[in-house]
């Protein structure tokens, strides 16, 4: 049999024994914790640096796109597309396509040809009444786009 003092002993082993395991399990479960935030923290930075470059790429390919519409805007609004040259071409073609319709007209197998000529002309002179419109209103600070379409008779 044991003693009073040995069963003292071994309850005291078996406490200290206990607060051994308690306090190492304590000191591991806090570092485990710090180590988990620690890496949370990492994996988060991380996340948010990709985020970021990912970011910085997509603004630099704005920028980049912008810089280049930017330039064709001024490049299409320092002059515009079609001038005083063009309406010029358009009646030119309205006028042999009327030369080209009476040429037609006058022989008896032409009478399609004439027929296909007349509105070719017909829509050769809108296209130049409007582009003289658009010219006009260019002038005056108006978009070409906005020039009502014109219906010209035929001759």
């Amino acid at each position: 049999m044991m003693t009073p003092i040995q069963i003292g002993a071994l309850i005291t082993l078996i406490v200290l024994a206990a607060l051994l395991l308690w306090a190492g399990y304590i000191m591991g479960r806090s570092d485990g914790l710090e180590t988990g935030l620690r890496e949370g923290e990492d994996i988060q930075r991380a996340a948010s640096a990709k985020t970021i470059r990912e970011l910085r790429a997509s603004l630099e390919f704005i920028r980049a796109d912008h810089t280049r519409l930017a330039q064709n805007c001024k490049r299409l609004e320092a002059g515009p597309l079609f001038g005083p040259a063009e309406h010029q071409t358009l009646v030119a073609i309205g006028e042999l396509l009327r030369i080209a319709a009476e040429t037609f007209s006058s022989s008896r197998t032409g009478k399609k040809l004439e027929r296909d000529a007349r509105p070719l002309r017909e829509q050769a002179l809108a296209m130049a009444a409007q582009l003289q419109s658009g010219l006009e209103d260019s002038q005056v600070g108006q978009p070409l786009g906005t020039a009502e379409q014109v219906t010209v008779e035929a001759a």
